[in-house]
């Protein structure tokens, strides 16, 4: 029968809908080509070779010569860098200036490939841009959290298919964020230890959802995922900020994140997610509460009422039969 699990770091609950279950396979994508078939350059692309925006760009490796990662800001961003942080409160309207950064970091050259295609070496120095950004970011007094994503594919929320992500920093704490912290901070006063710290012990010792671990990192898809192949990769030492982690421990990641991506890639014929650095707020960097980690959303299904009303998300697939489909790919 059906059964409702919750993810103890979130509180959030989610219908596994064990009657209506699908098969892992039949989330293979066979709807659009794969990104290795299209053009490695698109003329029209303006992250693509010779078409850079020079007057957007903030810094490229190398400095000099051919690039292989670049950031730039944001043609249309979502928030301004310039001016002074004011805040309105007058009775139930609250404003605050929306000052912040947006940023895109381009992850390569080409035109028709993403992490999943890339080598290790290629992600780390995508890693160590967002891990460099994040730092320089960080001075800014005005800032108070930082997120760092990637949308692939129309139904994850991307305009371009180049190989890209995005950088957004906010001069707020935004309340979904504020209340993870507080669920964090909860159980490490009732139970004394760090919650992400808790899961993944637990994940380790079952064994029944790990993906891939290395000697940093785990990858592993969710007890409560909300939905298909819902996957977390979190480090194996405690630490609350993405922008602290050491260089072993960057290339370890890049590893990891390959990986599964990679799985991914071939066993749902390169499907739509959403990528997300989960990290701390920039004015709490290390706490023993907080853990940071990569969430990984493939957009396989699709919210309804009942998910709007309610907060619960279904997930018509069971979270043990998406990690055994994905352990058996080829990579």
């Amino acid at each position: 029968m059906p059964e409702l699990r919750q993810n103890l770091a979130t509180k959030e609950w989610v219908i596994i809908a064990n009657e209506r279950a699908k098969r892992p396979n039949t989330y293979v994508e066979r709807r659009h080509a794969m990104t290795e078939s299209c053009s490695p350059h698109d003329d029209a692309c303006p992250f693509c070779i010779g078409n850079e925006e020079i007057d957007l760009e903030i810094a490229r490796i190398p400095a000099v010569g051919d690039w292989k990662v670049r950031v730039v800001r944001n043609k249309f961003p979502a928030l301004s860098v310039d001016g002074n942080l004011t805040r309105s409160f007058n009775g139930v309207r609250r404003r605050v200036a929306g000052i912040g950064y947006h940023e895109v970091l381009v992850e390569h050259p080409h035109h028709n490939t993403t992490l999943a295609l890339m080598e290790p070496d290629e992600i780390q120095l995508v890693l160590e841009m967002y891990q460099w950004r994040g730092r320089e970011i960080s001075k800014d007094p005005r800032i108070e959290q930082i997120v760092y994503f990637k949308n692939h594919g129309e139904r994850a929320g991307a305009s371009l298919p180049h190989p890209h992500g995005q950088i957004i920093a906010m001069p707020m704490v935004p309340g979904d964020i504020r209340r993870r912290i507080e669920e964090a901070r909860r159980y490490f006063d009732e139970n004394g230890e760090c919650v992400f710290c808790a899961m993944l012990n637990d994940e380790l010792a079952q064994n029944e959802r790990i993906i891939m671990a290395n000697e940093h990192f785990v990858s592993f898809g969710l007890y409560a995922a909300s939905s298909p192949f819902h996957a977390w990769i979190v480090p194996r030492r405690h630490s609350s900020s993405f922008t602290h982690i050491r260089p072993e421990e960057t290339a370890a990641l890049a590893r990891v994140l390959r990986d599964l991506l990679r799985r991914l890639y071939y066993g749902l014929n390169d499907p739509d997610f959403n990528l997300i650095i989960r990290s701390a707020p920039v004015k709490e960097p290390e706490n023993a509460y907080l853990h940071w980690y990569i969430a990984l959303v493939p957009r396989l299904s699709r919210s309804a009422g009942f998910e709007l009303g309610s907060g619960v998300r279904i997930n018509p697939s069971l979270p043990e039969d998406c990690v055994d489909f994905l352990r058996q790919v080829e990579v």
